[in-house]
């Protein structure tokens, strides 16, 4: 079975112009995939049956994977059964029937619009690298990027002028993401008295940089983000992602269209970006709870006492 993995994440490779990342954690799922059919005394990839596949899916439970992992697990097995039955090695994909492990959706975490405004203050901006956190911070908010798209942008793919930047996505994909006005203010600032100031006389693609000449990596970034969160006394547990989940969130909450959401952030699917829609519904059932009078959470306020009248 080795040999056909090896062919299939060439396939994958080529083929599906999917992520290095991706195609690794689909190479490593499989290999724990064909340990367990071996132990099931399978070793033809073809005879696969659906009941191999749902006792393997059994034994990743047992050994306490979520249902989210299982469903990776099922997505990797199943995109390499369609690929032996595309290659006509195998006559039936046992995966076809096979009903991906639903778990229960979580609602995104995500800023007020109040802890936004304290954190994009935060960074000092009389310092190079202050002007640069805060353009960095500006951009993440205005256009939703996941950290890796931030890290790797480039300074040709920002059209300050136009009032967007290219962001490249999972697989490569580009997309087109409009930037507010105080994000671009922000990133010619930097482009003009910062960037100069950290680069010298090197040469960088990247649009951040660091005083070493190269681009953020992803942990720096992240060690940045908490720095700034601490210092604009935000106590929650705060990430990147966090900060896109505050973009969308902060969009949907005011009318935007849930297709031109979807994509700014680069979404295949729009089911995915549903789910703000539900962060929605939450943050007005609250308002409803609290403020309508017939609803069951509802507490009227203590009337104020009269005073008593003077003489």
């Amino acid at each position: 079975m080795e040999g056909l993995l090896d062919a299939f994440i060439a396939f994958i490779r080529a083929e599906r112009g999917l992520s290095g990342k991706t195609v690794d954690a689909y190479a490593a799922d499989l290999t724990v995939y064909f340990e367990d059919l071996r132990a099931r005394g399978k070793d033809d990839a073809a005879r696969v049956t659906q009941e191999d596949v749902l006792a393997h899916l059994t034994t990743l439970g047992k050994q306490g994977l979520s249902r989210r992992s299982q469903a990776r697990h099922l997505a990797a097995i199943r995109v390499f059964h369609r690929f032996l039955v595309a290659e006509r090695l195998a006559d039936k994909d046992p995966t076809e029937d096979v009903d991906t492990p639903k778990s229960p959706r979580k609602l995104p975490v995500f800023l007020t619009l109040e802890e936004v405004e304290q954190l994009l203050a935060a960074p000092d901006e009389r310092t190079v690298t202050g002007m640069r956190d805060k353009a960095m911070l500006e951009v993440l908010y205005a256009t939703g990027l996941r950290v890796t798209e931030l890290c790797t942008l480039e300074l040709n793919n920002v059209q300050l002028t136009a009032g967007y930047l290219i962001a490249k996505g999972k697989g490569s994909k580009e997309r087109i993401v409009p930037l507010g006005r105080v994000a671009i203010e922000k990133v010619q600032t930097f482009l003009s008295l910062s960037r100069p100031e950290l680069l010298g006389k090197r040469e960088a693609k990247a649009l951040f940089v660091t005083p070493r000449g190269g681009g953020f990596t992803r942990q720096g970034f992240w060690k940045l983000l908490k720095r700034y969160a601490l210092k604009a006394g935000i106590l929650k547990p705060l990430s990147p992602h966090k900060l896109r989940h505050s973009f969308a969130t902060h969009l949907v909450e005011r009318g935007a269209d849930l297709r031109a959401v979807q994509q700014m952030l680069g979404h295949a699917d729009l089911a995915t970006t549903q789910i703000y829609t539900h962060v929605n519904g939450a943050r007005l059932r609250k308002v409803y709870d609290e403020f309508h009078p017939r609803s069951d959470a509802f507490k009227p306020k203590p009337a104020a006492r009269k005073r008593p009248p003077t003489a």
